[in-house]
């Protein structure tokens, strides 16, 4: 939400594109809700090809068995076919979030499967979790209550716990199986 509000300053109707995998906590899907009636939001709403009934007919319980496929089928799919239609894409990544992201920079070219280049500006690269706190406070954002649960990464709710590692604000996710959903990796 603070990127939101950091780039709606410059573009005020700016899609945002919400990744609903069906398997987010139900204080994820009322701070959506809240957000994009509080603030106006253009919201657009992703879904996967197929319902997570669906999904887990088909093939089992994926994030459970495979939670690379599952994050490929919920998340990475849909999402990159979403942004063929843009030739900006704006994240809330940081440096400080994970080893896996020590060599971000703020922009750069995003090749989607297609091969088609999009432009990916990730404002905070540089920001620490205590300015993220900081700028949401002195600018009245208010911040999804899982935070104060303790969790310090948030994803879908069977693949998030509360941290596993007090120094790894991402050892929470995936039951520490893995780092990253697939979104930020050049396919």
């Amino acid at each position: 939400m603070v990127v939101l509000h950091i780039v709606r300053q410059i573009l005020p109707a700016v899609p945002v594109v919400f990744l609903d995998t069906g398997y987010h906590f139900s204080e994820v899907y009322a701070y959506r809700d809240r957000m994009t009636s509080d603030w106006g939001l253009t919201l657009i709403n992703l879904l996967p090809e197929n319902t997570v009934a669906e999904q887990e007919a088909l093939f089992g319980i994926l994030n459970q068995t495979d939670p690379g496929r599952c994050c490929g089928l919920r998340k990475v799919k849909p999402l990159f076919s979403a942004l063929e239609d843009y030739a900006i894409w704006f994240t809330g990544l940081r440096r400080e979030q994970a080893k896996s992201r020590a060599a971000l920079t703020e922009v750069d070219d995003f090749a989607l499967p297609s091969g088609r280049k999009i432009r990916k500006i990730s404002p905070l690269t540089e920001w620490s979790t205590r300015d993220v706190w900081a700028y949401a406070q002195e600018n009245g954002i208010p911040l999804l209550d899982l935070y104060d649960k303790g969790y310090t990464s948030i994803g879908c709710e069977p693949c998030t716990s509360l941290p596993l590692d007090p120094n790894d604000p991402r050892s929470g996710r995936w039951r520490g199986q893995k780092q990253e959903c697939g979104i930020h990796l050049q396919p």
